[in-house]
């Protein structure tokens, strides 16, 4: 099995990191095959929404994405982290989203995106304690999964943590993330 972990947080080392980091260790501790790769430090643009993925379901643009794709097919598993902002997703993370225009136009214009049961999960980290904090990212999460046949089955949310490395005080959510990683690794089919 092979799991594939995506941060899109801005601040290396952060919160959002730490616990991504703890999934992958779980994941690992059953065998499974990581990667994880850091958004922030790529080299990519937005979807210059060009529709040349209409036509042969790839991306046109030669940079980071390119590889960012290519595991992203190989991944049986896939784990998105990125601190909330603005009530969703990091820009580096829509970004990337967006970018995967070209899987969704595999799928749904070109029909030749092969219909896999691969499974997903969500982390995200939130300074505040707002009531609707996570909602409008899951929605985001779960529509960019189902683009290209991941099935969204577990999350990890926390409120309330925004200091860098604040997650450290809170062995019960560091416990919560390996506990992911474990159960994610474990998911049949």
């Amino acid at each position: 099995m092979r799991v594939l972990g995506i941060t899109g947080s801005p601040r290396r080392g952060g919160n959002t990191d730490l616990l991504l980091a703890e999934v992958i260790k779980g994941t690992a501790s059953r065998g499974a095959e990581v990667i994880t790769i850091a958004l922030n430090g790529l080299d990519f643009i937005a979807c210059q929404h060009c529709d040349a993925c209409l036509v042969k379901g790839k991306c046109k643009i030669p940079d980071d994405m390119q590889m960012v794709y290519l595991e992203m097919e190989q991944a049986d598993r896939l784990v998105l982290a990125s601190p909330i902002q603005f009530m969703t997703v990091t820009a580096q993370m829509k970004a990337m989203i967006d970018r995967c225009q070209a899987l969704w136009a595999r799928k749904y214009v070109l029909k030749n995106l092969p219909d896999l049961t691969r499974k997903g999960a969500f982390i995200a980290v939130g300074a505040t304690r707002g009531r609707q904090l996570f909602g409008g990212s899951i929605l985001v999460v779960k529509y960019f999964f189902k683009a290209f046949g991941v099935e969204y089955v577990d999350e990890l949310l926390i409120k309330g943590v925004e200091e860098r490395g604040e997650i450290k005080k809170h062995p019960d959510a560091l416990a919560g993330a390996f506990s992911l990683g474990e159960r994610l690794a474990q998911k049949i089919g």
